[in-house]
């Protein structure tokens, strides 16, 4: 900590004793200091109390559902000045650092916390869906301490210089009316345990808000950012408070669980459907009391807990309810997850899901839930949840995604079964293989074939090996993918260091070709010169930006003409790349021109892209988002998330609504905003290109239908695009498809390139005065035709060549021997003939077509002969020979003819040395 600033922007401590009655305590336990009314000698924070709460009586408290709690918090806050902000998406687009929504902050961050912009209310409130997976493993074992998705209230407040709302007397005097007069404590009831919060960046004092045994509640005073190891204070003193409404709404119900406060009725629901029982309600409690103390690493350990406590008769019971609860808990999750359009995959936000499902799935299983049912169990599980959480304020919105959510549940469920049965099979060679197993082969096995360990270590120890799980598997492997490796680039092409940094000297560059992209020659200032490169203080050049290719053209100075090569940005700084050093400098007065038709094309292809994107959500729904983009001369390409591979109808209907659009004769709108003027006009969809951190976004809008943050040059109207042709569609990786498409002038190109194509397949096939469709009619029924006469032939000489084996058998030290000669390579024939004489005969087949040899005998036989067809290889290769094979079928070629001779004694040297 940073004692000497914390003094002046931290907690007030002293103001919560002068105006509270607080005095400061030591834990004899845990050793951290809090504050509490009366004297204490250990803190309220489990390990050091159990979880008292659940038998204390409160006077003044009454039980509230999670409904409740949130509306008390909010017209709590709203009446002390604050502004509502509806709930964000857990699913973090506007953050490059993040794939989930993990706090309440994270809505605001980095440009209300760091300045860039104003926050859409000051001070503000925020009931915020979070999800962290760090502590999955925990959910269920720990009651409802631990959950995978959460409410956050979130209390924050923003304050500048010049610009003050409330600081640490503020946080503590919210906190204590509201818990107080809210929800009903005696001030004696509510602790302040010292603490301290880092992430992000960002850090500050953080006191935790405890009651009887629960944390309710973290104060954050962001007040601190971590440049290079050191606390330095933020130029914004930021409030960052987050209240737990599921643990508040526990805390009054004094349910045995916080799965029972949250869910109500939808416990007893699926308690029935997965044909599971809870102990006794005051069994139940009981237990959740003794064991609230205890740090429990996974079942193994709960069920030592629960044996040691004296309830080994419940436990079947009890271990039955870890998994139900969790099981309510993941469905939740993924509905939230799902609702918001994430697309499950193996990367990023996608892989995340897939945790959490493959984990429901495998809780399933633990639940004795056959593979067969787990389909129809996991619909109705899901089915369940939407309806319970119905015009609710966050979850109301699961209904309305109902369709895709179930969809992505079975067929999910559907790859996880195939995964497990396939994988016993993968999972039994690597455990043979290896003998022993390590973490990083457990996570191997997970990621490549999604086999959850815990089945790898069942059938090892059926194999008498023993493989140790770790508790906090999942926990583990969501930690590892709970942001991106790295920040995501900026789409820009990067110019050597040195020139970057000549670059960034400069003032912005006026963006001619966003002001008016039609323009195509224009007079410029030179601010700089450094070899090739280039600054001016203006231009119509566009650079590589945004999936975008660059502009070509030229500069003109005094009768010179400069190629333009290439056109990239640092920061807000364009930088020109000539093909050869400029005689002009710094001042002189130029004129840029650039490639019209090029630019065009551009611009139809990159409003084209946002086009097929807007029908493509229209088509397959909200989940679709663009996971990558390219515009190009020649075509553009869009990468879209998507749980399924496109058919060829549903290509055939975005390219129709695309096109409906560009008829549409729709005029684009283009606005500059703030990121929360821009998600709170169009939501959080204008993110598609990933996250943009500026004062300002620039939001390219074709009105109806997409609105988008975007750098790139646009058509002032969808119907100059002309038409939209989908040239290909791909799946490219699990979870993203790649369309790939054409407009304007390209589709003559496209046309005349298909007009060639049919004129060479008609040449081909002698068609040339006939349309497609009619010669490969023709084309198809003369193949049948022939086909069929050629299987009859087939037939016939199979019949004869048969019958020639059984008047040329021999026998070659005991073994029934057919060498049979083929004038001509015939699968289908050599099928027959080997599936006739080998495996209804059981001779000894020799094939010889051509320069090929083909032994075969049927291996049953050839164990009991203990033949080894490759020794044959070992003679012929003195032949010139090459080839090989198993020991009961063997291939080998020859550069020169056959020479039936030696084929014979290499036989019987392979036949007779294998059975004597």
């Amino acid at each position: 900590m940073v004692d000497n600033v914390e003094r002046e922007i931290g907690v007030n401590y002293e103001y919560l004793s002068r105006q509270y009655g607080y005095q400061r305590y030591q834990c004899k336990k845990c050793g951290e200091f809090f504050w509490s009314r009366i004297p204490r000698d250990t803190c309220p924070d489990r390990p050091c109390s159990k979880y008292e709460f659940l038998y204390r009586e409160y006077k003044g408290v009454k039980p509230l559902s999670l409904r409740e709690v949130r509306e008390k918090f909010i017209d709590f806050l709203k009446r002390k000045g604050h502004g509502v902000i509806d709930p964000y998406p857990v699913l973090a687009k506007w953050r490059n650092d993040l794939y989930l929504t993990i706090a309440s902050i994270v809505v605001f961050q980095p440009e209300a916390t760091e300045g860039l912009a104003e926050p859409p209310h000051n001070p503000l409130v925020i009931i915020q869906p979070s999800i962290r997976l760090t502590d999955i493993d925990n959910v269920g074992l720990t009651f409802g301490r631990h959950l995978s998705s959460f409410e956050m209230g979130g209390m924050h407040a923003f304050n500048k210089p010049g610009k003050f709302i409330y600081w640490s007397e503020g946080i503590l005097d919210n906190t204590i009316e509201f818990f107080t007069k809210e929800i009903g404590l005696n001030l004696d009831d509510i602790v302040f345990k010292e603490g301290w919060w880092e992430g992000g960046g960002n850090a500050g004092p953080a006191p935790e808000v405890l009651v009887d045994g629960m944390e309710v509640a973290t104060l954050v005073h962001m007040a601190y950012k971590v440049v290079d190891g050191k606390y330095v204070p933020t130029p914004v003193l930021v409030v960052d408070c987050g209240y737990g409404i599921e643990r508040i709404a526990w805390l009054t119900q004094k349910s045995p669980t916080s799965f029972h406060a949250i869910y109500g009725d939808l416990v007893r629901e699926y308690r029935d459907i997965l044909g599971v029982e809870e102990p006794p309600y005051d069994v139940l409690k009981r237990v959740v009391y003794l064991l609230s103390d205890k740090e429990i690493s996974g079942i193994d350990d709960y069920i030592r807990e629960v044996n040691d406590a004296g309830f080994g008769e419940y436990v079947k019971q009890l271990v039955d309810s870890v998994y139900l609860y969790s099981i309510l808990d993941h469905v939740r999750t993924l509905s939230l997850m799902l609702s918001d359009g994430i697309v499950p995959s193996n990367t990023g936000e996608g892989y995340l899901a897939r945790l959490v499902l493959r984990r429901l799935f495998r809780n399933l299983v633990k639940l004795r839930i056959e593979y067969s049912k787990l389909p129809d169990i996991v619909a109705e599980l899901f089915d369940r949840q939407i309806k319970y959480w119905r015009n609710d304020y966050i979850y109301g919105k699961f209904e309305a995604h109902r369709d895709y959510i179930l969809d992505v549940a079975l067929t999910e469920v559907n790859k996880f079964i195939n995964n497990v049965l396939r994988g016993v099979e993968i999972a039994e060679k690597v455990v043979k293989k290896k003998k022993s197993l390590t973490l990083e082969d457990l996570v191997e096995l997970y990621d490549s074939h999604g086999i959850p360990p815990e089945f790898i270590a069942e059938r090892a120890s059926q194999l008498g090996i023993t493989v140790e799980v770790p508790k906090d598997f999942y926990s583990m492997i969501a930690s590892r993918h709970a942001s991106p490796s790295q920040l995501v680039k900026t789409k820009e092409h990067e110019f050597p260091g040195e020139i970057a940094k000549w670059a960034s000297s400069f003032n912005p560059t006026r963006r001619v070709f966003h002001e008016n992209p039609y323009i195509t020659k224009i007079e410029a200032s030179v601010l700089g010169v450094l070899g090739k490169y280039v600054v001016l203080d203006k231009t119509i050049a566009y650079p590589w930006a945004g999936g975008q290719d660059h502009d070509v053209g030229v500069i003109r100075f005094n009768g010179e003409e400069y190629k333009l090569t290439y056109v990239g940005k640092v920061g807000d700084v364009i930088v020109h790349v000539l093909d050869r050093e400029p005689v002009f400098k710094p001042g002189d007065s130029v004129v840029v021109e650039i490639d019209w038709n090029r630019r065009y094309t551009l611009m139809k292809h990159h409003t084209a892209t946002h086009i097929v994107l807007a029908a493509a959500r229209r088509v397959l729904g909200d989940h679709v988002w663009q996971a990558g983009a390219e515009k190009t001369l020649e075509k553009a390409r869009l990468d879209i998330t998507h749980h399924k591979p496109l058919t060829p109808e549903l290509v055939k209907e975005i390219e129709r609504v695309a096109n409906e659009i560009v008829n549409s004769r729709i005029d684009l709108k283009f606005h500059y905003l703030d990121r929360f003027e821009a998600e709170e006009k169009y939501g959080i969809k204008i993110h598609q290109g990933g996250a943009i951190y500026t004062e300002k976004l620039r939001i390219v809008e074709i009105p109806g239908w997409d609105a988008q943050a975007c750098f790139g040059t646009h058509l002032y109207n969808t119907s100059e695009v002309g038409g939209i042709k989908i040239i290909n569609a791909e799946r490219i990786q699990d979870g993203v498809v790649r369309l790939e498409f054409i407009a304007g002038t390209k589709l003559v190109e496209y046309i005349n390139k298909l007009e060639e194509e049919k004129n060479t397949v008609l040449t081909t096939i002698e068609a040339k005065s006939q349309d497609v469709v009619t010669a490969v009619k023709k084309l198809a029924s003369d193949y049948n035709e022939l086909n069929t006469v050629v299987n009859k032939y087939r037939e016939l000489i199979g019949k004869l060549v048969i019958e020639q084996a059984a008047r040329e058998t021999m026998n070659i030290c005991g073994v029934e021997t057919v060498i049979l000669e083929l004038p001509s390579r015939d699968e289908k024939l050599s099928e027959k003939i080997i599936n006739e004489l080998v495996f209804k005969q059981k001779k000894l087949l020799l094939l010889v077509v051509e320069n090929t040899i083909e032994a075969s005998i049927d291996p049953e036989k050839n164990k009991s002969l203990n033949i080894d067809l490759r020794k044959l290889g070992e003679y012929l290769a003195q032949h010139g020979y090459k080839g090989g094979g198993k020991p009961d079928h063997v291939i080998y070629k020859s550069q020169q003819p056959i020479d039936r001779k030696v084929v014979l004694e290499a036989l019987e040297k392979a036949i007779c040395s294998g059975n004597k």
